[in-house]
């Protein structure tokens, strides 16, 4: 008896880790001092030594039950982009600039092509985000994974100075809220897509003339990185008063976590254009609009709150950074919580 015999092929970890270092070396920034493939990775403090008061924010998060759609479809070259998204958003969010990045698979069999292929993208969302994938994990665990099926987390860490955390201690009423469109459904409520649809091969490749590509598509498009827009913004003089992620919870509970007491989110739910997959999402299921904003992102991946007169500068800006942003609402006095109207 040996290792390999009880499921466990130190080989073909050896072989993931060579035939990925191509992709994570696209990622690298001056700063990182080690090479793939030690027991951990260093980072140099030259990135943030001359900030007056330099903090750390980090964001840990995995990608879900989307996983099962990569599976149906043996696609896994974009799942990592998710699992960088869920992180190196919520650092931004925060203000910072992500850094560094380190990811973690756990699979039931080493199958090194395919976890090269899971480590590509998660190489791709550091380039889109800045971020070193300085190290990680695959974990070959037989017995406890199906062979033919893994899961995905992350941990990242970034940095801002102090001065410019974004907290909403300043937000007012008055001030505007505009949201940055997502990519769809990101990487959040797929229980609620797989009890919808049928997530099977076949439908999963069908075309539908609603939402302008296959179902499988639709599901798998990747999760929207907002780093380079808020950084754009954030270059361009604005101050960003106000952020917050619209992930799980939707805008019910996400929008709440960016107020502080005393003002209160009014939404306008017709001010711009809601992907048609959500659109289908809503009626194949027969799920209560009230229910679509409590779970979904609904087209709006990421708010933001600046005062009025910087609207028009803010909305440049964000498509200068090649996303689009749209006027939703604003800021008024009240109980903390969300309206949509």
């Amino acid at each position: 008896m040996d290792y390999k015999k009880a499921g466990v092929d130190i080989e073909a970890g050896y072989k993931s880790v060579e035939l990925m270092k191509k992709h994570v070396q696209q990622t690298m920034r001056k700063e990182v001092l080690t090479n793939l493939g030690g027991f951990s990775g260093a980072f140099s403090m030259d990135a943030f030594k001359n900030m007056e008061h330099p903090t750390l924010v980090s964001g840990t998060d995995g990608v879900g039950t989307k996983l099962k759609i990569a599976f149906e479809m043996d696609k896994h070259d974009t799942i990592g982009i998710d699992c960088v998204a869920m992180c190196v958003n919520d650092i931004a969010c925060a203000g910072g600039e992500p850094l560094f990045f380190l990811d973690y698979i756990a699979c039931g069999k080493n199958h090194p092509e395919k976890i090269a292929t899971i480590v590509s993208g998660v190489a791709e969302g550091c380039i889109q985000s800045g971020a070193a994938l300085i190290g990680g994990e695959t974990a070959e665990m037989p017995g406890f994974y199906p062979i033919d099926e893994y899961d995905l987390a992350g941990f990242a860490v970034g940095v801002v100075d102090q001065k410019d955390l974004i907290t909403g201690k300043d937000l007012k009423a008055g001030d505007v809220l505009i949201g940055i469109a997502s990519s769809g459904i990101h990487s959040n409520g797929y229980s609620l897509v797989r009890k919808v649809f049928n997530i099977k091969r076949e439908p999963l490749n069908m075309y539908y003339e609603s939402i302008g590509t296959t179902l499988g598509e639709a599901l798998l498009t990747p999760t929207k990185i907002y780093v380079k827009a808020l950084k754009e913004i954030k270059a361009g003089g604005v101050t960003i008063k106000a952020c917050s992620h619209i992930t799980g919870g939707g805008f019910y509970e996400n929008i709440p976590r960016m107020l502080p007491e005393g003002v209160r989110a009014i939404v306008k739910k017709d001010s711009y254009d809601i992907p048609p997959i959500f659109g289908m999402l809503q009626k194949d299921g027969s799920i209560a609009e009230e229910m679509m904003y409590n779970t979904y992102n609904m087209g709006i991946g990421m708010m933001i709150a600046v005062d009025k007169d910087d609207v028009d500068k803010t909305l440049m800006l964000i498509k200068a950074a090649g996303e689009k942003g749209f006027v939703v609402g604003e800021i008024q006095s009240g109980d903390k919580g969300v309206t949509l109207e």
